[in-house]
């Protein structure tokens, strides 16, 4: 019961990050309600989802730079780099919310399998979405990349997490696009590019498989710690 509680819990976040976006006046006004809504809905943050939520953020602020400078999308009011103030935290919101909907418990199961190849496919996929501006060719590219990657981590786990953030995505890409907070050159219809598809997905299967690992380590340390304090 209190499981499902907290999924419901977690799910009530995203129309309410929603809503913010879409609703709240000024960008300064989205970051405050952002952070109260974060606030209620996360509850206690451990040390360690904190660094990975910040450590995140750091990392899709430094390719969100350099996918603005591509010119492959645009915000329509932007503040610092090209992106509006409350975006810079937006990916590290995305992160953790996908780490408490599915739980930790399933995270530490992502150690199976060659740690290499992993961080080799996601720094291809990486490199794919810093530097190919050609909306075709970032699709297929990247899709490539996932589909490898889905074919030899090919767990329920890996899928889930996958799948889910593309839900994610769409639910946050066409709203963003349909309200005019951001947009994409030539779009097809909708507004929001293929790629988004493999973009959210693939971060969704990396988390899985590199950052959830070592943060549910340190959670489990942190644990132990303080048990044998007590």
């Amino acid at each position: 019961m209190a499981k499902a509680l907290n999924s419901l819990r977690y799910l009530v976040q995203v129309p309410l990050v929603l809503a913010v976006l879409l609703f709240v006046p000024t960008n300064w006004g989205k970051l405050l309600a952002l952070a109260v809504v974060w606030a209620l809905t996360f509850g206690r943050v451990s040390k360690a989802e904190l660094a990975m939520a910040a450590a995140v953020s750091v990392f899709f602020t430094g390719m969100n730079a350099a996918a603005l400078h591509q010119g492959i999308f645009r915000f329509s009011e932007p503040d610092v780099l090209g992106m509006p103030l409350w975006e810079l935290f937006m990916w590290g919101f995305y992160v953790l919310h996908l780490k408490r909907l599915m739980g930790s418990s399933q995270a530490s199961m992502a150690s199976q399998g060659d740690p290499r190849l992993v961080w080799l496919l996601a720094l291809l996929t990486a490199a794919a979405f810093g530097t190919l501006a050609n909306a075709l060719h970032l699709s297929l590219v990247s899709g490539l990349l996932l589909v490898t990657a889905l074919a030899i981590f090919r767990t329920d786990a890996d899928w889930m997490h996958a799948g889910y953030l593309v839900l994610l995505g769409a639910a946050f890409e066409y709203t963003g696009v349909a309200a005019g907070i951001w947009s994409y050159p030539n779009p097809p219809w909708g507004g929001v590019p293929f790629w988004f598809v493999t973009m959210w997905g693939s971060v969704g299967l990396f988390a899985y498989r590199l950052v959830f690992p070592i943060v549910c380590r340190y959670e489990a340390s942190a644990l132990g710690s303080e048990r044998a304090l007590a």
